[in-house]
């Protein structure tokens, strides 16, 4: 699943095929055939996140501020000043482990893309979400049971949640967090970004995003070309 992850998120940005048709009718059979979302929900979120990395109010990446955690110097000082105090945010470091990486699939996203499908009317991709269930509980339901196959589920959700969460939070939230200033396009890329070491295994474990940098600045460019 978190491979497929990272698959569907090459199709997204149309780095696979040179024809962005075929670009967008695989990446519909990967993140909803084989993970089980919707395209449209993919599109709509990470395209956001593209435009203004890190800007509060405007990267849906960052809307668990304030309510979860503190993010950004500036935030984090205004929300001081405002005396709000949601969380013990001095402590945020701590129990991010507990909050952020295992709990952000299994109980938000898997409720989540169902009412985003049913109320924007994406029929299409509710169809191709349907089929990666039908998919699972055939395979695993003569050999686990009900019960069994629900477990599986949540289990696979869990492990790949924290997978997820680690590969994508370790490229941005170390950087610059705050108001959307309307700096230019180059400079506010490279000020939400940052890499993580290369090595045969980073590679695989993060889908190339370890190049998060080159990733921003070039977003169509195919994964492995990244280190070139």
């Amino acid at each position: 699943q978190a491979q497929a992850g990272w698959l569907q998120h090459d199709f997204g940005h149309l780095s696979v095929f040179s024809k962005s048709r075929w670009n967008h009718l695989v990446h519909k059979f990967v993140i909803g055939h084989l993970k089980g979302a919707p395209a449209s929900w993919w599109n709509h979120l990470h395209f956001q996140h593209h435009a203004k990395p890190n800007c509060f109010r405007k990267d849906p990446d960052v809307n668990m501020h304030p309510l979860f955690f503190a993010l950004g110097k500036t935030l984090s000082v205004e929300l001081g000043a405002q005396k709000k105090k949601f969380m013990p945010y001095n402590h945020q470091h701590k129990y991010f482990f507990i909050i952020g990486p295992p709990a952000l699939v299994p109980l938000y996203f898997q409720w989540y893309i169902f009412y985003f499908v049913v109320q924007r009317k994406q029929w299409v991709d509710l169809a191709w979400m349907l089929t990666f269930y039908v998919r699972f509980f055939l395979t695993y339901l003569p050999l686990l049971g009900v019960k069994g196959v629900l477990g599986l589920h949540l289990l696979v959700r869990f492990i790949e949640s924290n997978w997820f969460v680690w590969v994508t939070q370790m490229n941005h939230i170390p950087m610059h967090i705050d108001y959307d200033k309307n700096v230019d396009w180059f400079s506010t890329q490279l000020q939400a970004t940052c890499n993580v070491h290369q090595s045969f295994f980073n590679d695989w474990f993060s889908g190339h995003l370890n190049f998060q940098i080159e990733h921003h600045l070039f977003p169509t460019m195919p994964r492995h070309n990244y280190w070139k």
